[in-house]
């Protein structure tokens, strides 16, 4: 047995080179793409004013959720800014948002038709396992041999690492629809798209909602590991701190990373529960509307209430109801 050998290390760098020599026609536009998107978006978050940024953080904070997390956000913002990480947080923060808008825009749809045909649920399963159960450095190595060093690596391992688990409960969320209800829009003569986009996706969400907390969690931990590809951001920050064993650094970033972590995690757990959220500034606003539109008479005047009582009267004289039949 001392000969026996599998060479599947080999049939992988092989497919890899073949990639590398047919496709790197579509490998360069995926990194001009990506790269321009994050550089984009990270340009816009450091040209506006630090106050600016963390106003509107503040204010979607405050929308989604409460206004305590409003106040915990400008005050754990504003802690970035003093221990000088605000740049590197912005970079993440442009990395972070990119990646997981390109895993929401896979993983979703994947799920969605996962749950729709059982086969390619079990088709994918076995690989949604794989991508879960490999550890992290392994998607920096194939994604810096096809884009180089630099964001686009990190991007491309990060939304790899982030897919699963959007795929998985969108799928989850979509069978957890009530066969009944998805029975009742066919008995009404909906079509399958109008029942998807009116039934089972709105019933859905909060599992897919969950499913994006938890794809962005992941996103921005691979962010940090992604630092390692060269990606700038906080990522590079620790590596560069664990490689000159530098504390403050370390200690900065990290605790930087942990601020992002907690304000990504507690809007979109909100985004998935808009309606529990009592104190966000929509639910604040809606309860408003309400309390202004419900009167004792339903909104009507003193005048056509009575009216209206009148005319009730009227009409369970001339025909009233049966009484119940005494037990």
């Amino acid at each position: 047995m001392d000969g026996f050998r599998i060479p599947i290390g080999d049939w992988v760098d092989a497919g890899v080179d073949w990639i590398r020599d047919n496709l790197g026609w579509l490998l360069s536009a995926i990194s001009s793409a990506v790269s321009w998107l994050v550089d984009t978006l990270a340009d816009a978050l450091l040209n506006l004013p630090i106050v600016a940024v963390i106003v509107i953080l503040a204010i979607l904070a405050w929308a989604f959720r409460s206004w305590q997390f409003a106040l915990g956000t400008v005050l754990s913002f504003a802690l970035i800014l003093g221990v000088g990480q605000w740049v590197n947080a912005m970079q993440t923060l442009a990395l972070v948002l990119i990646a997981a808008l390109i895993a929401v825009i896979i993983a979703v749809p994947v799920g969605i038709a996962a749950a729709r045909n059982d086969r390619l649920s079990a088709a994918i399963r076995p690989v949604l396992d794989l991508m879960q159960s490999m550890p992290a450095f392994v998607y920096l190595i194939p994604a810096i041999v096809f884009f180089s060093i630099g964001v686009v690596p990190g991007v491309v391992a990060t939304v790899i690492f982030a897919l699963p688990p959007g795929v998985r409960l969108t799928e989850l969320g979509i069978r957890g629809v009530d066969s009944e209800t998805v029975e009742a829009g066919h008995a009404f003569g909906a079509t399958p798209g109008q029942i998807l986009r009116g039934v089972q996706l709105p019933l859905a969400m909060p599992s897919i909602m969950a499913g994006v907390n938890q794809l962005i969690m992941l996103a921005l931990s691979m962010a940090v590991i992604a630092g390692i590809a060269g990606a700038d951001g906080l990522g590079k920050e620790i590596v560069q701190a664990m490689s000159t064993v530098d504390i403050a650094k370390g200690v900065e970033a990290g605790l930087s990373v942990v601020i992002l972590a907690v304000y990504l995690d507690r809007l979109t757990a909100a985004l998935g529960n808009l309606r529990g959220q009592r104190w966000s500034l929509l639910g604040i606003l809606a309860r408003r509307r309400t309390g202004k539109g419900s009167t004792p008479t339903g909104g009507a005047t003193p005048r056509a209430a009575s009216a209206e009582a009148k005319t009730e009267a009227e009409r369970e004289q001339a025909s009233p109801r049966r009484a119940g039949v005494a037990v």
